[in-house]
């Protein structure tokens, strides 16, 4: 028996799952949808039901990993377990460029939104008023967040909801041009399905953090059956409410080459289905999304800190403690923070071309630990086998090679940057490779006290 004192797990399936909404953000399906518009060439909805379909082999992976290893970490863990020590602590490292940079996007989308909204008031002190909230709000712990997350993911659900009922009073009432039921948005065979893949390659990243919650392991109550079942209800949940939102909106704005801007889409047809009332609506929600997104992304950035710190990886006095009230890894929140103050001197575009690359190489290094562990290791190799740990996981982690080669360059070069950065930290961790990096210690009642 472990002799660090024993969990305290309070995180149900529901809140889970809320988590992983609020991180992913539903109200991408609207901010992107303008610009999938003209790369899918309308075809919004079938390119959207192609990228549920590519996230749900690495969401499945994922899953998979979690039964295996019921460890926060996530990525991180399953690599290292699974495949290699430094294999593992590279997945960790660039995972990191993944959760770091996160929460900084938020802050420069919310101070960008809203310095336009109040031009009065200066834009950083957009980005430090949301940058304390959420950093009050995870030291505080997760009993807390999770319930501000609860009721940001049940409002933006709301709000989907009353988006499409207004969507089908305009369809009825013959506003729109189309009818209720139509499989053009899915598929036109007057336009190349190359531009439906090329839609799927974009909106793929709207699914970017339904893999988050793993790292709550520690803290959710039987996590081999919860964090499972979170990962997929909350990608395949997730591509059902995008592609419903799609759906309606290319109903009732078909002519997609007629927005004033792409990357402003859903302010022309959120106006013409509810008008100004809903448009206001639309904003909050919008800023409360962007709170949760941040305080989610955080939150699980200094957990994965956590355990490397608590791993020896980095230095556990720093990054591997616990607040001894709110038993948060306040150390970690607070450098997090910090770290997110660069956020007043960069760009959007600068911060946002770090996150691709390092969250589509650990989502092929899970697809391949999937493998290594089960269909190598444990000789999963009949049929069922073969299929389970074999075959999908390859089918997964293809994909993410096909996506991870196509990122635009600056993605590529930022990205193979903080990879050396961090092969060079491993060496001098490890002595040339002379020595392996620390290796985490599971146990089946693995042991840390956070709420």
């Amino acid at each position: 028996m472990s002799n660090i004192e024993k969990t305290d797990r309070t995180l149900t399936l529901i809140p889970v799952v809320l988590f992983g909404f609020s991180f992913m953000g539903l109200t991408t399906a609207f901010t992107t949808y303008g610009i999938a518009a003209n790369i899918s060439h309308g075809m919004v909805p079938g390119a959207m039901v192609v990228a549920t379909v590519v996230m749900m082999f690495t969401a499945y992976s994922y899953g998979k990993m979690a039964v295996a290893f019921p460890s926060s970490g996530s990525a991180y863990v399953y690599t290292q377990k699974s495949i290699n020590p430094s294999v593992g602590f590279l997945v960790g490292w660039v995972i990191l460029m993944d959760y770091l940079f996160m929460p900084m996007v938020n802050y420069l989308v919310f101070a960008t939104f809203f310095s336009a909204a109040f031009p009065s008031i200066p834009h950083y002190v957009w980005i430090a008023g949301m940058l304390m909230l959420v950093t009050f709000i995870n030291i505080k712990g997760l009993k807390f967040a999770t319930s501000v997350n609860a009721f940001i993911t049940v409002f933006a659900f709301l709000f989907i909801l009353i988006f499409i009922g207004f969507s089908i009073k305009e369809i009825l009432m013959g506003e729109s041009t189309t009818t209720l039921f139509s499989l053009e948005p899915f598929f036109n065979s007057k336009e190349p399905l190359s531009y439906t893949i090329a839609g799927a390659a974009l909106l793929c990243f709207c699914f970017l953090g339904f893999e988050s919650v793993t790292a709550f392991s520690e803290e959710t109550v039987n996590p081999k059956k919860t964090i499972p079942r979170a990962v997929i209800l909350i990608t395949l949940g997730g591509g059902l409410i995008f592609t419903c939102v799609s759906y309606f909106s290319h109903l009732v704005w078909p002519a997609y080459q007629t927005f004033n801007r792409p990357d402003a889409a859903a302010y022309d047809i959120i106006n013409f289905v509810g008008g100004k009332v809903m448009y206001s609506i639309y904003l909050a929600l919008y800023a409360l999304a962007v709170l949760g997104s941040a305080m989610s992304s955080q939150a699980s950035a200094s957990r994965v800190l956590y355990t490397m710190g608590r791993d020896g990886q980095f230095p556990k006095k720093f990054f591997g403690t616990l607040h001894p009230k709110y038993k948060t890894p306040v150390n970690n929140i607070l450098l997090i923070s910090i770290f997110s103050l660069l956020a007043l001197f960069l760009s959007l575009e600068l911060v946002a071309s770090f996150i691709n690359f390092g969250a589509f190489l650990a989502y092929t290094c899970v697809n391949i630990a999937v493998i290594t562990h089960y269909y190598i290791r444990k000789k999963e190799r009949s049929l069922k086998g073969t299929i389970l740990y074999l075959i999908i996981p390859s089918l997964g982690a293809s994909l993410n090679i096909l996506l991870l080669v196509n990122l635009d360059v600056h993605s590529k070069v930022l990205g193979a940057s903080w990879l050396i950065i961090g092969c060079i930290y491993l060496l001098a961790l490890t002595k040339g490779l002379k020595e392996q990096p620390p290796v985490l210690q599971i146990e089946e009642n693995y042991d840390v006290d956070l709420k």
